[in-house]
């Protein structure tokens, strides 16, 4: 760590903070702070990881509003956008190692991002794996002297392998449904809610440039379990003549596949304001029923 500086024993002008990937952070997604640390000289040195630089984020104290930051100065927004809606992340950057020195962000929240909802069934079990089979002994020796010969005794034979065993078929997906209304305004926002049983989920969506991919698909089934290798046969003991050597053992045979799940029923409430928005929302039910689209009045989800 020694090519790294201590703010302790470095002068500090001023600091800016910036997001350099994204203008802003979208509800369950994570955004690289970098922060700029300028000395009297002018010149500046960038923190540690996004930024590549020799600054260490533990001689800055980050406070935040809305949006969590790690020990590694990066940003985090929680995935329900209920808890941030209308509000604006905020961060404040102090360096404690020198008084005065401090700077604020303000984190846009974004809504034009591909959400992606996953309500597909769980994946089949593999199945495990065949034992090996054992090796055979060897034969005993013999005698290989011409006066007094013998027959060197035969190799034993490999036991086989055993079978894998089959792997586990995927659940089908479940019944889901998909709510869907208009927050209207200058920015028209999509209100959107997917539930299945106790699960739901809330996004907010811009049309204009954002979609949301609900996912119902089966599970994939399992692989088969490897069949176990054959036991080499034991090798034939010397002798005279030298004693024949044991058959290998056969292997096992591999585990069938399990079956991959259907998809679950999808079924979408609209209300009519928001139908012209209908081609941002991406269906997927493999192997599942064809959804189903009911227009109805829809209240706002919060």
């Amino acid at each position: 760590m020694g090519w790294r500086v201590s703010l302790a024993k470095t002068p500090v002008a001023s600091i800016e903070a910036t997001l350099p990937k994204n203008p802003g952070i979208a509800p369950g997604e994570k955004s690289p702070l970098v922060v700029a640390v300028t000395g009297p000289d002018g010149k500046v040195l960038l923190t540690e990881g996004q930024g590549k630089g020799k600054v260490l984020w533990k001689d800055l104290t980050v406070t935040a509003a809305v949006v969590s930051v790690n020990k590694k100065g990066v940003l985090s927004l929680p995935k329900d956008p209920r808890v941030s809606d209308g509000k604006t992340g905020q961060v404040t950057i102090t360096v404690p190692s020198h008084p005065g020195i401090t700077t604020e962000l303000d984190i846009p929240l974004r809504y034009d991002y591909a959400f992606k909802a996953n309500f597909s069934g769980a994946s089949g079990m593999n199945g495990t794996n065949g034992t090996a089979g054992i090796d055979g002994t060897s034969g005993s020796m013999g005698s290989t002297d011409p006066n007094n010969p013998s027959p060197g005794g035969n190799g034993g034979n490999g036991s086989n392998g055993s079978d894998g065993s089959n792997g586990g078929d995927g659940s089908d997906g479940p019944p889901v449904q998909v709510r869907v209304t208009l927050r209207s305004g200058t920015h028209p926002l999509l209100q959107i809610g997917v539930s299945s049983g106790r699960k739901e989920r809330f996004y907010l969506i811009d049309p204009q440039g954002g979609s949301l991919t609900v996912n119902d698909n089966g599970g994939s089934g399992g692989s088969g379990g490897k069949g176990g290798h054959g036991g080499r046969g034991g090798s034939g003991g010397i002798g005279t003549p030298n004693g024949s050597s044991g058959s290998d053992g056969s292997n096992g045979s591999d585990g069938r596949s399990g079956s991959d799940g259907r998809g679950g029923s999808i079924a979408v409430t609209y209300d009519s304001q928001a139908k012209s928005y209908l081609a941002t929302i991406h269906l997927s039910n493999q192997g599942g029923p064809k959804p189903v689209f009911n227009e109805e009045p829809v209240a706002p989800l919060w």
